[in-house]
């Protein structure tokens, strides 16, 4: 038995393939994130279409995203956060990055994806896609402005 894609450390048959294969329904938002980004994985288009909620179908083209699962090696998935989905509630909200190769190149598809259930079944709305944060340098000490050590001394005399 192989590891599932998603990442989850539990074997595919216990862990997104009774979800892809309708066995059960994914119970909460999480999983059906992660059965989701399993099955571009093993390039499940059909259960790609089949979670996605009917006003969000307007979009979709299967043979779109069946040329970019099978285009793809699927690295890793990364849960950056959950709001809500718990099998109580009717609405959540999954932010995730999901490394992935493509042309050579490695790739992240970084977002926050919206999901409602509906008659027992979660369903995948839309997401946003979140931006890199900015790299932010350290402030730069001038050549002549005071050693940050505390010494009293200019930069460039002391720890330059």
């Amino acid at each position: 038995m192989s590891e599932c894609p998603c990442g989850s450390g539990i074997v595919y048959a216990e862990c997104c393939e009774p979800y892809i294969t309708g066995t059960k329904p994914a119970p909460t938002a999480e999983a059906l994130m992660r059965s989701r980004y399993t099955a571009f994985a093993v390039h499940n288009v059909d259960y790609l279409g089949d979670t996605l909620a009917p006003e969000s179908k307007h979009d979709y083209e299967p043979e779109q995203v069946k040329e970019w699962a099978t285009s793809s090696t699927w690295l890793s998935l990364e849960i950056v956060s959950t709001s809500e989905g718990q099998p109580e509630d009717t609405t959540g909200e999954v932010e995730f990055i999901a490394n992935f190769k493509q042309g050579g190149a490695t790739h992240k598809h970084h977002e926050a994806s919206h999901f409602e259930k509906r008659d027992g079944n979660w369903l995948y709305i839309d997401g946003d896609m979140v931006a890199p944060k900015p790299v932010v340098k350290e402030n730069k000490v001038g050549r002549n402005e005071p050693c940050p050590c505390g010494s009293g001394k200019k930069y460039k005399k002391c720890c330059a």
